[in-house]
């Protein structure tokens, strides 16, 4: 049996500085694969003050502007208000490309050909690495309450302020959520709750708490919210300078927002502004969909899947299964079938989920894994199944 616990997790906004960073290398990758989906794309970027910075590698048939792509992107989240508003502003701010083509190293291996010294001819892995995957039964997400909680948050702020419905607020945010879970594993209680937002000068604190009191009150979950729960509303006391303009923003920053929010494992390697051949990502997001179908299965309450990868091979150096201790089969019996019923090859992974084409902008904000209708959050009745056959 467990011990009670509290468990926190974050999210950001997308003013958030790393996360406009990640939306601009997103578009500009979602933007080569709308012309060639054969992209190769790992393009990072750079805002601070401002000044936007990418660099990377890409070699693409596509013919795209990154600059036009940036200043739309920056657009799109809310940095476009009268210029005296934000230094960090989509018509105002310096670009500079520093983009160039993939390695031709990187690519023989990646490419489906012989080539020297490779051995095969299949797809290879884009690189070497470890990706995990995770899921479990206490939300309908099969996400972990205090991330879905903190998203669910912002997603509702980021409505509001673009609705026009609140004229103070602006685009930099964040959130926290501590939730407590009993013996069994459940969440019981919400503990305490953080927002802390941007906002114009004219504004007051008071103001700004009862309104992010109030809207927390209209998203969480009633039942989870008691006197006992405590808010922590702008705890600085003012948030007038943010996004880029206050602090400096970086592709890949926030993985653990980007995922399970701490509860489940990590690789390491970021997602955002990569192409599929590069299984940080595709693997990332295969290992999910598989631990989804495992507990949506009945198969565990929790699961999380390990893959690992070398540079330029075509299958995986090893999977593992965990499920905590609450499979109801072996973990080892799991991970045969698993083996059985998907294919973790990254020529095959990109087909499974058909991620060579220009969804990623999706992505970006608010968690990779809370989109139902994202390929790898969707569920195959078929393999449900086929698992439930081989281990029923």
């Amino acid at each position: 049996m467990k011990t009670p616990h509290i468990f926190t997790s974050e999210s950001v906004g997308e003013g958030h500085p790393d996360k406009v960073a990640d939306y601009i290398s997103d578009s500009i990758l979602d933007a080569c694969l709308e012309q060639d989906k054969y992209s190769r794309v790992a393009c990072e970027t750079l805002v601070k003050s401002n000044m936007v910075v990418v660099a990377g590698e890409i070699s693409t048939k596509a013919a795209i502007n990154p600059e036009k792509i940036a200043r739309q992107a920056i657009r799109e989240i809310g940095y476009c208000c009268p210029k005296d508003d934000d230094v960090f502003n989509a018509d105002t701010v310096f670009f500079m490309n520093m983009l160039t083509e993939q390695s031709p190293d990187i690519a023989q291996g990646v490419d489906a050909s012989h080539a020297e010294g490779k051995g095969h001819a299949e797809q290879g892995a884009g690189d070497q690495g470890i990706m995990f995957g995770y899921a479990t039964n206490e939300t309908p997400e099969f996400l972990p309450a205090p991330i879905v909680f903190s998203h669910k948050l912002l997603i509702e702020l980021a409505r509001r302020r673009k609705a026009g419905e609140v004229s103070w607020l602006r685009p930099d945010c964040k959130s926290q959520v501590a939730v407590a879970y009993n013996e069994e594993g459940h969440p019981v209680h919400i503990n305490n709750v953080v927002i802390s937002t941007q906002h114009t000068e004219d504004v007051d604190h008071a103001t700004i708490r009862k309104y992010c009191i109030d809207l927390i009150r209209d998203v969480l979950p009633a039942v989870l919210l008691d006197e006992q729960t405590e808010y922590f509303i702008n705890p600085t006391g003012k948030f007038v300078i943010g996004g880029p303009h206050g602090d400096t923003g970086l592709t890949g920053r926030k993985i653990i927002v980007d995922t399970y929010g701490g509860l489940g494992r990590h690789g390491g390697g970021a997602f955002s502004g990569k192409d599929p051949s590069k299984v940080d990502r595709s693997a990332a997001y295969m290992c999910r969909w598989v631990a989804k179908h495992v507990v949506a299965a009945g198969l565990s309450d929790r699961c999380e899947l390990q893959v690992a990868y070398a540079i330029g091979y075509p299958s995986p150096v090893s999977i593992r299964v965990d499920t905590f201790g609450t499979g109801r089969v072996s973990e080892t019996a799991i991970e045969t079938a698993l083996e059985t019923v998907f294919s973790f090859k990254p020529a095959d992974m990109i087909s499974q989920l058909d991620l060579l084409r220009p969804l990623y902008r999706q992505t970006t904000h608010y968690g990779h894994f809370t989109k139902g209708d994202l390929p790898w959050e969707t569920l195959d009745d078929a393999r449900l199944s086929k698992l439930r056959s081989l281990l029923g």
